[in-house]
């Protein structure tokens, strides 16, 4: 009996990507990535993550999902969010670059609700957190208050433009989404954004270990659920991440949006963001969330953020954006064996 020919037996097994989009409850192009590269740091004041995107993308993030098979749809015009910066951009209250995040964030919901009319992944690249205000206005414009997110952070990123000590927007998206804060006035920048568009109960935190004090007031008073690096320690990851379906997808039938800020992982995995903090998810730990939630066949977008290749030596660089792209493909799909 002649040998298997290597070649045949490839050709032979499915893809990542045709696994994925058989798996998939609500994807009807499932097998395409929708990509969008958001280049963008008004949020926060640290230079560098917006060129967090571009590393990942020379680090051959596309390569890399096209060699698991998927079609890759890379949204347009990214050197737009940098030249829209407006000329002159004075604080609200206490908030910094208040138009500039807003703009950002606007532009970012129509391009990821682009992605999920058209049936695809959607996989956003930033760029700092603020910009998930916009992927998920994106998102819930076509899947709606059944929508499901999973928010893996360090931090709560929940504070109002009322509580917030740095008026750094980065820290405020969730605050817009959930309608925990009203537009002030029709001139307000961000009165595009549909307040609630995202139900409480359909919110949990995965990581969580640098919450302000008024954030957890609002997450007690709201009743939002929030898994800690003390809960992760308590249980494990697999019964944390169970858990947290559980609470806002019980049956696994309802579209999840993830949102992953490399801070969730701590400092010896992912050195290289703006705000570290000791005590986080080991390298297996975080890559176990994306594989876990890739398993339900619910996920249909998916935002990886914080990456700034500006901060440390050319090794963390290296490391944080290997470890971004791989948290990326083992959302998509990717398999151990």
């Amino acid at each position: 009996m002649s040998p298997h020919n290597n070649t045949d037996i490839a050709a032979s097994v499915p893809s990542d990507a045709q696994l994925m989009a058989e798996r998939s409850k609500f994807l009807k192009n499932g097998a395409t990535a929708g990509v969008t590269c958001v280049p963008f740091s008004g949020g926060q004041p640290k230079g560098g993550v917006d060129d967090g995107p571009v590393e990942m993308v020379r680090f051959g993030i596309l390569d890399q999902l096209q060699g698991m098979g998927y079609a890759v749809e890379l949204s347009a015009g990214m050197d737009k969010y940098k030249t829209m910066k407006p000329a002159q951009d004075p604080p609200i209250g206490v908030l910094k670059n208040p138009r500039y995040v807003a703009m950002a964030a606007r532009r970012v919901s129509e391009q990821v609700r682009e992605h999920c009319e058209a049936g695809r992944m959607a996989v956003t690249l930033g760029g700092d957190h603020s910009i998930a205000m916009g992927t998920l206005v994106g998102s819930t414009a076509v899947y709606g208050d059944d929508l499901c997110v999973v928010w893996v952070d360090a931090h709560a990123d929940i504070n109002t433009p009322s509580t917030t000590t740095s008026g750094n927007l980065h820290g405020c998206p969730l605050a817009y989404i959930l309608g925990l804060c009203q537009a002030s006035t029709p001139s307000d920048p961000f009165a595009w954004v549909p307040r609630g568009c995202v139900r409480k109960d359909r919110l949990v935190y995965i990581g969580l270990r640098d919450v302000d004090p008024a954030e957890k007031l609002i997450l007690r008073q709201h009743g939002i659920k929030a898994f800690s690096m003390h809960d992760v320690d308590k249980h494990g990851i697999g019964r944390v991440v169970e858990m947290a379906l559980d609470h806002v997808n019980r049956d696994r039938s309802l579209p999840v949006h993830m949102s992953f800020d490399v801070d969730a992982l701590d400092p010896s995995v992912a050195p290289a963001t703006g705000t570290p903090v000791r005590g986080g998810l080991t390298f297996r730990e975080g890559h176990y969330i994306c594989e876990a939630v890739a398993e339900t066949g619910c996920l249909v977008a998916l935002d990886l953020v914080e990456v700034n290749p500006a901060l440390g030596d050319p090794e963390s660089l290296r490391q944080t954006v290997a470890v971004g792209c791989s948290l990326v493909r083992c959302s998509l799909g990717e398999r151990l064996l």
